[in-house]
């Protein structure tokens, strides 16, 4: 028998306290080399022997979520004075792997891959994100909001310079990363990070992380993180002043106004580094022709539909300027509406870009803050004034992961012109926010107050907001309440519609079967109520919705879906938006039901389908329609997809009818890691469009793309008639200095 003292008991507790996170994948200890490690997916280099180890120690996401992972995953680390390196060794039944394409960001969710999640300032709300597969594609994205909403919370237009080599082995396969630390930000002297790795095995279906995530929660959300400890604090790191030159030579004819047009455009953006935390943004003559072209839509609503950013300049620290007020509703601030604008006859169409200067970052562990401003040009002849558009943020966490949050945004016409009234001349709005986070996000919640200034626009210019989400295992409850008062107005922001009062109160009941089949079933009921407070606080709109929802161990789902409505219509409206079309008469309410049926299969078939269809009352008629889109690829070059929607509204004489279609086939080829070229073609029968998208990129070094674009934009009301032809071939260099 073996007894110890006092002192030796206690040397050794503290030896096993201090060992047992890097035993068994609690925390990992990082430590320095002065090495260098080669990048090649191999693990030969003896400080990879010497280095700490996560252990083997990954959890269940999906199927379930109370084991550890069949297949494990393994995760080393190490840094020098001016890298971070990942290695991670994933294990798995055969080299049989799923990966659909070479592209760089395939968001390709059931194909194998991984994420590397760091929260570099330990706050739980923001999060840089690297991933890549076991054919070594590089993907990264920014993570904002906790994490708590996969799909809007992820941010993949966001690009930094950074490399991965892949290998696979017997029974595993081995991925080595290398990012650079002046790619990220950081607080000086930093001692450590939160971290978490992400990982989807397609051949058994599991979803595992290294640190455990009910599945009530999103894998994403950062409020479940590891620790990473550096051995040596992080010194401060010399950013590189990033110049970023362009040139893009378009050609392009306009077939209604018998105008063609030959330009040669030179411009770029810079990144200039003011602290560990802080950047400045720079763009002259910005030129945004690379991004892909937006996806067309069948709108039967009464409202404008908001469509995502994809323009580079304005993604970094994009959630400091965009996330306030509500999405759906009221945005104060939404960045595409800088670069259009409407002519004289209300046709939209691009509005030039000079220049914009961004500030954007975090000046201590706390606070951030945002200053955007942009300058559009004039355009005389369809009566568009040059604009100078302002942002100002501000942004300061409370509490463990609460914030306040603080915005001035301002649109001014530089001079005044004969054509703008009085009223056009500038519109101002200023808003104070609290966002309510708890730590491990089961509350979270939005509460706001906005004002807007525009000449003669009256009293009547606030909008409020509250919304508060509780979300257990087995409950989650849900109200949000906006009121927007009737000349509340934001020219740079997402406005629905004004003089409105809307509650929206929902309860979802989560159960998890323990069958083979089914990972859970989820019963929610909820409610829209809208009231027009300008008009007496009649009721506008009511909608009650009845919702099952069947997750399945193959990835597929199943929704069913009762919804019952009642609208109001104020004015006349012609659902169809045809041009011959008799509009329902305003003044008028109508109570219509429908039901819903909502399949989306296994991503991990080589062929699969997704596909949503709906049968029922339509205002005073009705609607059924089916939307379905198939896919399948010849891994990992080539990818196509189809879309095919129609809806068919029967409304009875003398009101419209109509059959609309919208066909989208989409096509990608991926010739290597570097060249891709894609082509997408739509045809949307409601606005009478065929548009032809094909282009091609070649990466002939980091993040630098040469494109070569053909867009065609035909008519279909008597065959085909084109309208706008172009083709542009625009180069793209990074420098960094």
């Amino acid at each position: 028998m073996i007894i110890f003292s006092n002192r030796t008991f206690t040397c050794l507790l503290c030896k096993i306290l201090f060992f047992f996170p890097t035993l068994h994948g609690q925390d990992i200890h990082v430590k320095y080399t002065e090495e260098e490690i080669v990048i090649d997916g191999q693990e030969n280099e003896k400080e990879w022997a010497q280095a700490n180890s996560s252990g083997q120690e990954f959890w269940q996401f999906l199927p379930t979520d109370s084991i550890k992972a069949l297949q494990q995953t393994e995760l080393k680390v190490l840094y020098d004075e001016n890298n971070l390196y990942f290695l991670i060794k994933a294990f798995s039944e055969s080299k049989n792997y799923l990966v659909s394409t070479l592209k760089r960001d395939p968001k390709a969710f059931g194909q194998d891959g991984f994420n590397i999640l760091l929260d570099t300032y330990s706050d739980a709300t923001n999060a840089y994100a690297f991933g890549s597969n076991p054919l070594a594609i590089e993907e990264d994205f920014l993570i904002s909001n906790g994490g708590t909403n996969w799909e809007k919370d992820l941010d993949f237009n966001w690009d930094v310079k950074w490399k991965v080599e892949s290998k696979i082995y017997d029974g595993y396969y081995i991925s080595e990363i290398k990012i650079p630390l002046n790619s990220i930000r950081f607080p000086k002297n930093s001692k450590s990070w939160k971290i978490n790795i992400l990982r989807f095995n397609s051949q058994n279906g599991e979803y595992t992380t290294w640190s455990k995530i009910p599945q009530n929660k999103s894998t994403f959300d950062l409020s479940f993180m590891k620790k990473m400890t550096f051995e040596n604090p992080l010194e401060e790191i010399r950013y590189p002043i990033s110049i970023i030159p362009f040139t893009n030579i378009l050609s392009s004819r306009d077939f209604e106004n018998n105008q063609k047009t030959n330009n040669f455009d030179i411009g770029g953006d810079a990144k200039i580094s003011i602290s560990s935390g802080l950047n400045l943004d720079l763009t002259i003559n910005p030129d945004f022709s690379q991004v892909e072209v937006d996806d067309e839509i069948i709108n039967l609503t009464r409202f404008e539909v908001s469509l995502p950013e994809k323009r580079q300049f304005f993604i970094d620290n994009s959630d400091l300027f965009s996330n306030y007020g509500d999405a759906y509703e009221a945005r104060p601030f939404f960045s595409r509406r800088i670069g259009v604008a409407n002519d004289k006859d209300g046709n939209t169409i691009e509005n030039k870009i000079l220049a914009g200067v961004r500030l954007s970052g975090k000046i201590n562990n706390t606070t951030r803050i945002g200053f955007l401003n942009m300058l559009t040009d004039e355009d005389i002849r369809n009566e568009i004034p040059s604009n100078n558009n302002t942002v100002l943020t501000f942004q300061k966490n409370v509490f463990s992961r609460s914030s306040i949050n603080f915005f001035l945004i301002n649109r001014e016409a530089i001079k005044n012109y004969t054509f703008l009234s009085n009223d056009e001349k500038y519109n101002r709005v200023f808003g104070l926010e609290y966002k309510l986070a708890s730590k491990d996000n089961t509350w979270i919640g939005t509460y706001f107050v906005n004002r807007s200034f525009t000449p003669n626009s009256g009293k009547d210019s606030d909008a409020a907001g509250a919304s508060l989400n509780y979300n257990s295992r087995n409950h989650e409850f849900r109200l949000k309440t906006i009121y927007l008062e009737e000349d509340y107005n934001s020219d740079l922001g997402y406005i629905k519609r004004t003089g409105i009062l809307k509650h929206k109160p929902s309860y979802t009941y989560k159960i998890y079967p323990k069958t083979e089949k089914i990972i859970n079933v989820e019963f929610e009921q909820s409610a829209y109520l809208t009231y027009a407070a300008n008009q007496n606080n009649i009721n506008s709109d009511r909608h009650f919705k009845s919702e099952v929802k069947f997750f399945f161990e193959n990835l597929s789902r199943l929704e069913l879906t009762f919804n019952n409505r009642y609208t109001y219509l104020f004015n006349a409206f012609d659902p169809t938006r045809s041009d011959d079309g008799t509009p329902l008469p305003g003044v008028k309410g109508y109570t219509y039901s429908n039901f819903e049926i909502n399949y989306d299969g296994n991503p991990r078939n080589q062929l699969n389908f997704s596909a949503k269809s709906d049968v029922g009352n339509f205002y005073n008629g009705k609607k059924s329609s089916i939307k379905t889109t198939i896919n399948w690829r010849l891994q990992p070059y080539f990818k196509t997809s189809l879309l095919l929607s129609y809806n068919y509204i029967n409304l009875p004489d003398p009101y419209s009818k109509a059959k609309l279609w919208l066909i989208g086939p989409k096509m990608e080829f991926t010739f290597n890691k570097s060249v891709t070229w894609s082509s997408f073609f739509q045809y949307n029968s409601q606005s009478d469009n065929f548009i032809i998208n094909s282009r091609l990129q070649w990466r002939f070094a980091p993040l630098s793309d040469l494109y070569v674009v053909y867009n065609d934009n035909y008519l279909t009301v008597d065959g085909l008639s084109p309208k706008v032809r172009s083709f542009n071939i625009k180069l793209i260099y990074w420098l960094n200095m």
